[in-house]
């Protein structure tokens, strides 16, 4: 099975169901089959071949997604490209990625962020969105009658793999561009419906505690469960958000493009443990490394990365293989990231840091996100990052850049003596500085890659 042929079992069990909501575009299981059928048929005749790549810019239509289900219709590979991607840099990717053959199976090739280092083309497989699918409708409880707002970018494991279970359930997915304007993401969820979910990235979250927190409130009663992932949530956050919405399962999910959507927590469980990401789901293994990184096994792994140099956003980077691409499927057996973490007693994974990140400081080993996640609790604190400096004697020393909130100015003396009731004395920076904002990618994560510049 594939996501398209359950829409096509859909359209028959429930025609009239609304698969589809976008600016006012409603499109019922019935009319999608019917646009996929015809568009994939016309790409038949056109000359679309089996294997063959096709490279689409993933704007947040119905139009996008009738076109990326019925080129997989049609037997091509789908590279969704960043939105706004220039139309020149556009077609030298899609210039660039023709001559390229990828296993019999392959669904997709879509691209990492790159934040830590060069953005790689990632091969998904059908039978991994399909275990994608059900990791998440066995692990968060997605269900037929569930409308699901996707606000992030189509291109993205992020957005498209909330549109995998709401397709093979029949369920309705809620597009919407981004959090640009917020009276339309709140206006999605007036759509009538009994259950309504979304996901959001951690910087989102921030956003909507700050700016929306009553509208967010006012869901209570509606919102059956929201998920994060992408990037590290704050405690101060994950409890913020708790009071707001008591009884909403709230999901703190481990994934990433390469190893698919693994683990998964619900943080509103009265213990609300920061850094926690849950077992293990259905189709998924953990295994904890001798270095402490975390390796994942299971159906939802990436084939492999793409193994040409191609372009990305206009820019030339070499992309590697982690095996070789044979010309039948073959899902690697274990994805190795760059994630610390551990396993507690009860199997439960918990994020501890990334190796990149992790700051020497006179050979004590400091994790900036436990640094960042202390000072987010300090009430007048609106974001921050941790960053190294050079030091004559440690050889690196801890410094904090702060975005205050509205109003307010960085107090160097009261942050740091709030730091010293939750660090250890060698995690207090040794400076601060008070900054208008923290670079992030679209999806949330802090983009240390900026930060590695010794001006800063």
């Amino acid at each position: 099975m594939t996501i398209e042929r359950y829409i096509e079992r859909n359209a028959t069990l429930y025609p009239d169901k609304t698969a589809i909501v976008c600016d006012g575009d409603h499109c019922t299981y019935s009319m999608l089959q019917e646009r996929i059928s015809q568009k994939a048929a016309a790409l038949q005749e056109a000359g679309c071949r089996e294997g063959q790549i096709a490279c689409l810019r993933a704007l947040p239509t119905v139009d996008y997604l009738v076109d990326y289900f019925a080129y997989h219709v049609a037997g091509c590979v789908v590279a969704p490209l960043e939105k706004d991607l220039p139309e020149a840099s556009f077609q030298k990717i899609a210039h660039e990625l023709c001559p390229h053959s990828v296993p019999k199976g392959s669904a997709d090739i879509l691209y990492t962020t790159g934040t830590t280092g060069r953005s790689k083309g990632v091969i998904i497989s059908h039978d991994a969105i399909i275990a994608d699918a059900e990791n998440l409708i066995d692990g968060q409880g997605f269900s037929h009658d569930l409308a699901f707002v996707v606000n992030g970018p189509l291109n993205h494991i992020g957005s498209l793999s909330k549109l995998y279970p709401l397709m093979m359930l029949g369920a309705t997915a809620i597009i919407v561009d981004g959090l640009k304007d917020l009276n339309r993401f709140f206006d999605a969820f007036q759509y009538p419906a009994p259950k309504m979910a979304t996901f959001l990235v951690p910087a989102s979250i921030r956003m909507l505690l700050q700016f929306g927190s009553a509208q967010l409130a006012a869901l209570a009663d509606k919102m059956d469960f929201i998920e994060t992932g992408a990037a590290a949530i704050s405690q101060a956050d994950m409890a913020a958000l708790c009071r707001l919405l008591p009884t909403t399962r709230l999901y703190n999910t481990y994934a990433s493009t390469e190893t698919g959507i693994i683990s998964t927590y619900n943080y509103n469980d009265g213990k609300c443990v920061a850094g926690c990401l849950g077992r293990p789901m259905k189709h998924s293994q953990i295994i904890i490394t001798d270095k402490g990184l975390i390796a994942c096994k299971g159906r939802t792994l990436m084939t492999g990365y793409l193994g040409a140099p191609i372009s990305d956003q206009g820019q030339s980077v070499a992309l590697r293989t982690l095996s070789p691409l044979t010309s039948h499927l073959s899902p690697l057996e274990v994805v190795y990231t760059s994630d610390m973490g551990m396993l507690d007693a009860d199997g439960m994974l918990h994020l501890t840091g990334r190796e990149d990140d992790v700051i020497n400081v006179g050979g004590f080993k400091v994790a900036p996100t436990e640094v960042e996640d202390a000072a987010l609790a300090f009430p007048d604190v609106e974001d921050c990052v941790c960053i190294p400096v050079d030091h004559i004697i440690t050889g690196k020393a801890l410094k904090l850049l702060v975005v205050m909130k509205d109003g307010k100015s960085l107090d160097r003396k009261a942050l740091a003596l709030h730091l010293k009731t939750r660090l250890e004395a060698y995690k207090i920076p040794m400076l601060y500085s008070q900054v208008d904002k923290v670079e992030r990618t679209f999806n949330g994560k802090i983009n240390r890659k900026h930060y590695l510049n010794p001006a800063q």
